[in-house]
């Protein structure tokens, strides 16, 4: 059997066993039971009542959280000559269209978020299998392709984020750091949760929010009482 060290106790301690905790009692507990050394970042997972295999119950969307999620998001704009400048403007880390091409044939996605225009999709489509699987794939659907990029940007920049439900039929995202106060922790992860709640499907039939947990990177899982998100 694994030896439970004291910090692992502790923390387990923190959490009342078959508790269901409200929203806010969750942000403030999330700090407390982290013992990592670093900033880690604060999760949410949702467990919908849905069956992403279907069409007509998948479940994804945006959402701008208003106090942003802590992290320095590196945003490449894949871009015509005449939108560089809007681009740098608003702050996009890496600009250009050819030679970023070119640099992601080669293996390289050092970037958080893609953005880019409808006529230069013809050029990074050939870049879906190796930009698909980590995420990266400008999506009209999440507004990273779009004529209006510096809007666009400048949106990520602030803590614009995308999410999508899984195949197991569970939303995941991060919505802060730890550092956060709990009551923009709070804020953050109830504009998240609203957003999920508003794209309830019309063919999900049943508990649509079966679950929420709320976790550091490395800690236990805080879980949440559905009912009072819905509330």
């Amino acid at each position: 059997m694994a030896k439970v060290t004291k910090n692992r106790k502790l923390v387990i301690d923190k959490i009342e066993a078959n508790k269901l905790y409200t929203l806010s009692e969750a942000s403030a507990l999330v700090k407390q039971v982290t013992t990592t050394k670093f900033n880690a970042s604060v999760d949410i997972d949702v467990r919908l009542g849905v069956d992403p295999r279907k069409a007509n119950q998948m479940v994804r969307g945006v959402v701008t959280l208003p106090h942003g999620t802590g992290k320095e998001v590196r945003v490449l704009a894949l871009v015509t000559p005449d939108k560089e400048s809007e681009a740098k403007e608003a702050g996009a880390d890496f600009i250009g269209l050819d030679d970023y091409v070119e640099k992601i044939k080669g293996g390289w996605t050092d970037v958080d978020v893609i953005i880019t225009m409808p006529s230069c999709m013809a050029k990074i489509g050939p870049l879906g299998r190796i930009l698909g699987p980590r995420g990266l794939m400008p999506n009209p659907k999440t507004g990273t392709v779009t004529m209006e990029v510096g809007k666009a940007v400048t949106d990520v920049k602030k803590g614009k984020i995308d999410f999508k439900v899984d195949k197991f039929g569970i939303v995941h995202a991060a919505i802060g750091k730890v550092s956060f106060e709990p009551e923009k922790i709070t804020d953050n992860a109830r504009e998240l949760l609203s957003s999920i709640l508003k794209l309830k499907p019309s063919a999900a039939k049943g508990t649509y929010v079966k679950s929420v947990f709320m976790s550091s990177t490395m800690s236990v899982g805080i879980p949440i009482d559905p009912r009072s998100i819905e509330a």
